[in-house]
């Protein structure tokens, strides 16, 4: 689900409309908060864009990798 792109790890998710769009993006806003590790994301109509790069080093790191995993066990397919 989540592809590596331009040293970022990138999801794209096209939901029904923008209300079921912005409920998986506060799902994963609570998920994120949990872990303490923060995505970019990008809401427009149905569409919701994950982004997950370390900031901090500039690049793709364990715990994006596991933020990664851990979304894709409950985000819709």
């Amino acid at each position: 689900m989540f592809d590596e792109r331009d040293g970022r790890l990138v999801c794209e998710i096209i939901a029904a409309d923008f209300a079921a769009a912005f409920a998986v993006m506060s799902h994963v806003a609570l998920i994120a908060e949990a872990v303490g590790h923060h995505p970019d994301m990008t809401i427009s109509w149905n569409r919701l864009s994950i982004e997950l790069w370390s900031h901090d080093v500039g690049a793709i790191t364990d715990r994006d990798r596991e933020l990664a995993a851990r979304l894709e066990g409950v985000l819709p397919a």
